[in-house]
């Protein structure tokens, strides 16, 4: 920031430090206290801006980037965002691989953020030539000056949250947190953030919010990837259908399984009780917290910490439109967005 004026010298220096805010409605009825870490109040509306920024910073620390160079990856879309952003600031050039199940909102604003992007299907095999995965490495070979971000096999994905996103909970909640609540897709956010907790007291439950389709939950079970688990669902950026290096199972205490459905119902739960407008993974957590309360998991003295990824404007095409919800088989009127709020007058 300058020294005599308050202003900051580029986007960059506003990732992180997002505000921890306690929920108090769509919560009222669990024993203990529930707060939503709000990643959308990164500068790229998401936690992604994270790793996006500390992953390039130590690229070119390690002298691996010089301007003009181009940086690809992997994303469901909000890496992809958030690389894009700190491309462009930096300047660098910005290559994308994006599962064909992204919204199409978020395939417009990465394509607005000047990244070339390549959508992939999203219902093959890891390690068929057309997966986003395989795209990624084919175009890092083909393309000479280029880096591969490769979020779901790097190090520096957990290390970016270990540095801020645990250390920002621990103070927020003057080390009282006592379960932490969060997706699981890379598994870097999870992972980071749990190795530091648990570095403060071992005794923080970690919980990661896993889909129906995914093989993380059984995987951190047996530690065996059990193909049979594998088959489609649609949100994004949450479960896999391979095993991320980024993923630290020992830091996590259990996992737990969502539907499609309810996740998406309890998105729009969040909004009309909370009035955040937050992500599909963020109703994912939110209702892993529902199910655990209903399992007895939380008492009176619970503190616990859910991180919402990201934010809702960036599924106004899918889970915020009834028309979406309907043609999914999920719509239903108690959460009815637009039909009786909309009057037109002639």
């Amino acid at each position: 920031m300058k020294e005599d004026l308050q202003v900051y010298d580029s986007l960059l220096q506003l990732v992180g430090n997002t505000p921890l805010i306690q929920l108090n409605k769509i919560t009222e009825d669990f024993k203990g206290e529930f707060f939503a870490k709000l990643e959308a109040y990164n500068p790229g509306h998401s936690s992604k801006d994270r790793i996006a920024l500390y992953i390039i910073e130590e690229a070119e620390r390690k002298g691996l980037l010089k301007k003009g160079d181009t940086i690809i990856e992997t994303t469901s879309g909000n890496t992809g965002f958030s690389i894009a952003m700190v491309s462009i600031i930096k300047g660098y050039n910005c290559i994308l691989a994006v599962s064909s199940k992204s919204s199409k909102d978020k395939i417009d604003m990465l394509r607005t953020m000047g990244a070339k992007v390549y959508v992939c299907p999203a219902h093959v095999a890891a390690d068929d030539p057309r997966s986003y995965y395989e795209v990624a490495k084919r175009l890092n070979q083909e393309i000479k000056g280029s880096v591969y971000i490769n979020q779901y096999f790097n190090e520096l994905n957990i290390e970016a949250h270990y540095r801020s996103t645990g250390p920002e909970i621990w103070k927020q909640t003057e080390g009282k947190i006592t379960h932490l609540i969060a997706c699981s897709g890379t598994g870097g956010t999870i992972s980071g953030t749990a190795r530091y907790l648990k570095e403060q007291n071992p005794n923080v439950n970690i919980i990661g919010i896993d889909a129906y389709g995914s093989v993380l939950k059984k995987y951190h079970e047996t530690r065996e990837f059990d193909s049979d688990e594998i088959y489609p669902y649609r949100i994004e950026g949450l479960g896999k259908n391979l095993i991320p290096t980024a993923t630290d199972f020992d830091v996590i205490d259990k996992f737990i399984k969502v539907t499609d459905e309810e996740s998406a119902h309890t998105a729009r739960e969040i909004a009309k009780t909370e009035g955040m407008l937050v992500g599909y993974t963020s109703g994912a957590a939110t209702q892993g917290v529902k199910q655990l309360a209903e399992q007895g998991e939380f008492d009176e003295n619970s503190k616990v910490v859910l991180i919402f990824p990201d934010h809702g404007s960036r599924y106004m095409s899918k889970i915020y439109s009834d028309k979406w919800m309907e043609d999914q088989g999920f719509f239903d009127t108690k959460n009815e967005v637009n039909a009786k709020t909309i009057e037109f007058i002639k």
